[in-house]
């Protein structure tokens, strides 16, 4: 994989960085959405492909990116397909972190130092390049603008989006409540991003250890009508921002 395309992972993490601030929106649901960006890269790469709730490695040879090679490295170990739900809900120890670090040495943001009531050490993140983050937003806007289906990546970014809670972030208050419905909707036009925006959201509803109604039917979250309104609300953590070490 060339490095001349962004990655799902990164995109989805550039979305939640608050320009202003340097903080992240929905850092605990974002953790999770980050892992489950990771399996829809690496199905869009071919290494990987959904079979019915599981997630099976159909192609084991590295990708070149660090970061994918070690998540499609630790699917293969378990020598057997693994429920997407399962694997999203695993631990997940510093990928945040790790995913912030990695755009700060590709350039797209920069650290800024600073201190939590003038004695805790942080570290927030600033974008270096707006445009970039304008040019992601752009392609949710256009979605779902114009109604036309949109292409895979933006169609498994939307989901993610709408799985982690950034419809609060992206298109806010009661004059974004359409936005936020035909984000939501955009979840249906990529399978893969499908599964794993309804896997996210099995996490969050704590329903991990139970198989979905209608696995293996090839339609994600078959027999899940409740989702239809949305993401499940979660606690807000006072701010959650971008800083080393917090998770």
């Amino acid at each position: 994989m060339g490095r001349s395309r962004r990655t799902i992972p990164e995109e989805l993490l550039l979305l939640a960085l608050d320009p202003a601030t340097g903080t992240t929106a929905q850092p605990q649901s974002l953790d999770l959405g980050l892992a489950g960006a990771q399996l829809v890269e690496l199905a869009l790469a071919g290494r990987i492909a959904p079979d019915g709730d599981r997630i099976a490695v159909v192609l084991p040879r590295p990708t070149g990116d660090p970061t994918l090679d070690s998540a499609l490295e630790l699917l293969r170990r378990r020598g057997s397909p693994v429920r997407a739900v399962h694997w999203i809900g695993g631990p997940r120890l510093g990928l945040r972190q790790t995913y912030l670090t990695h755009l700060e040495r590709c350039g797209m943001v920069h650290a800024v130092a600073g201190q939590m009531c003038g004695v805790l050490p942080t570290t927030r993140y600033q974008a270096t390049d707006t445009a970039i983050s304008r040019e992601i937003r752009a392609r949710l806007d256009n979605a779902i603008r114009t109604g036309v289906p949109p292409d895979p990546r933006t169609a498994a970014l939307a989901a993610l989006a709408h799985a982690v809670g950034l419809g609060k972030h992206l298109y806010p208050g009661n004059e974004g409540r359409s936005s936020r419905s035909r984000l939501r909707d955009l979840i249906r036009h990529d399978p893969m991003g499908g599964l794993v925006a309804h896997a996210v959201m099995d996490v969050q509803n704590g329903v991990a250890a139970s198989p979905r109604r209608g696995a293996g039917t090839g339609r994600p979250g078959a027999g899940r009508a409740e989702r239809a309104s949305g993401v499940p609300q979660q606690p807000a953590r006072r701010g959650g921002m971008a800083r080393v070490g917090a998770r």
